[in-house]
């Protein structure tokens, strides 16, 4: 199924028969958020009989659940070496598993009729920008037998078969990940959480909550709500309802563009049809409309207008992609995701009958997913899983120092990925030259086998020594005075 690319121009128009909350309400459970993870709160929760209403401050999906290129893969943004270090070998391969239902659970909803021109489409490509070969390997092996993950390693050349780039080296290809468009996707789950029964009330936002007693109570500017459930899935803009918990997460924007057509040349350069993203973080890009480039690479902790961005989006195509010469970025957009200072999600119980599901970084299709489907169950029918996260803590994420920190840290690292590609592609050539040299000498010897001694393209011949008793050869000079001594 071919994707079209949805603007932000044509997303408004969805925008003007929005619901406002203006009459009090009873209900079992109120998220608070419409973005991904809770609007998969109130499909999950409404699909088990709860009663659900979710409040949204402005509009569905409006920050980085409507604003994201559509990747869904396994795992977390916290390296599962690094998981696994952190919690155990056991809970780190249940979360593994949690994570692939997330991602499948996301595919069902895809595939619903409900959800035309999703554009699903599989594969995705983890490409490394240095030779990491011998690393692959046991990267491989991890998620084949221990993790039961269906993976590919992709030599160098395969790579560089599918992008015409020399600055990608080897590849993980995960053939069961896919993609979607996201902007169609969130307002696709929105519609499912109705058609199950779940209320959402958009430009309704929170002033207070109460969450004392059995039945907790919500202000809104226009009307009151009481459930005995909260669900806080607002990410970084929760600002009132809980205004400590936004502090444990340092903002992210991320910004993408989508190029004007491109045409065949495109297809020849760029010749993979599923996401590609980079082991770094830096570049995530995809094809989209059949010959326009969706490319997400510059980020900042401070919130700007996505169309500053365009520029930026254009020279790192052109870097990688220098074929396809300068390119008309036509569409620009970006969102704000939430990083906790340990990498992982916050998914969990903070006391009776107030939850939180946010903290999802760049991994949020998956994990939101898996969240929704964990809280909503395990309000409705015990399952305490969601116990595995409890490791990872509420951690203060720094305020305007951890902004800045966090800025200074991201550039350092744009920085010495840059360095290391740019070394390993200098080894690169420096192999390719010595092979090259060895080859012209071997054909030299070659050569030298069956006819007169010939000296390799710029290598000096040097002259052989005469042979014994030639003239002008060198004889042994004896001193008869010393030979009569």
């Amino acid at each position: 199924m071919s994707e079209t690319f949805t603007s932000a121009s044509q997303e408004e128009a969805g925008f003007r028969d929005r619901v406002r909350l203006s009459f009090d309400l009873d209900a079992d459970i109120c998220v608070i958020g419409a973005g991904l993870a809770g609007l998969t709160v109130a499909l999950e929760a409404a699909r088990l009989g709860a009663s659900v209403a979710v409040l949204e401050g402005r509009h569905i999906g409006w920050n980085a659940s409507g604003n994201q290129l559509g990747t869904v893969m396994p795992g977390f943004a916290l390296p599962l070496t690094d998981l696994i270090e952190r919690i155990g070998f056991e809970d780190a391969r249940e979360l593994w598993t949690l994570s692939k239902q997330g991602a499948e659970f996301v595919r069902a909803n895809a595939s619903d009729e409900s959800m035309p021109g999703i554009g699903l489409s599989d594969g995705v490509l983890e490409v490394s920008n240095v030779d990491a070969g011998d690393r692959l390997i046991s990267r491989l092996q991890m998620l084949n037998e221990d993790f039961d993950t269906e993976v590919e390693g992709w030599q160098v050349d395969r790579v560089r078969e599918a992008l015409k780039t020399d600055h990608y080296f080897h590849g993980v290809y995960y053939p069961k990940a896919f993609q979607v468009d996201g902007r169609k996707y969130v307002h696709g789950l929105a519609a499912l959480a109705r058609r199950a029964g779940a209320r959402i009330f958009e430009d309704t936002p929170v002033v207070s909550i109460d969450h004392s007693g059995i039945r907790k109570r919500i202000v809104t500017p226009s009307a009151r709500l009481r459930a005995s459930h909260i669900v806080l899935a607002g990410n970084i803009h929760l600002g009132a309802p809980s205004k400590r918990l936004s502090e444990t997460l340092l903002p992210v924007w991320r910004y993408a563009g989508v190029t004007a057509p491109l045409g065949e040349r495109l297809h020849e350069i760029v010749a993979f049809k599923g996401s590609v993203m980079d082991s770094d973080g830096v570049d995530h890009f995809r094809v989209v409309d059949g010959d326009r480039l969706m490319w997400e690479s510059p980020e900042t902790t401070w919130a700007a207008r996505p169309q500053r961005f365009a520029g930026a989006v254009g020279r790192r195509i052109r870097r990688i992609f220098p074929e396809l010469g300068n390119v008309e970025i036509t569409e620009t957009f970006g969102g704000a995701t939430g990083q906790t200072v340990h990498g992982m999600p916050q998914i969990g119980q903070l006391r009776k009958g107030l939850w939180v599901a946010s903290g999802f970084g760049r991994q949020g299709m998956n994990t939101s997913a898996m969240a929704g489907q964990m809280i909503a169950r395990s309000i409705l029918s015990g399952d305490e899983r969601w116990k595995l996260f409890s490791p990872f803590e509420l951690v203060w994420a720094g305020g305007a120092t951890g902004r800045v920190a966090g800025q200074l840290v991201g550039i350092w690292g744009r920085a010495s990925s840059a360095a290391a590609g740019a070394l390993a592609r200098y080894r690169e050539r420096a192999r390719v030259k010595d092979r090259q040299r060895e080859a012209r000498l071997a054909e030299a010897n070659r050569a030298a086998g069956t006819g007169p001694r010939r000296a390799p393209p710029g290598v000096r011949p040097r002259p052989a020594p005469p042979a014994k008793g030639a003239v002008g050869a060198a004889e042994p000079v004896v001193h008869e005075d010393r030979v009569s001594q």
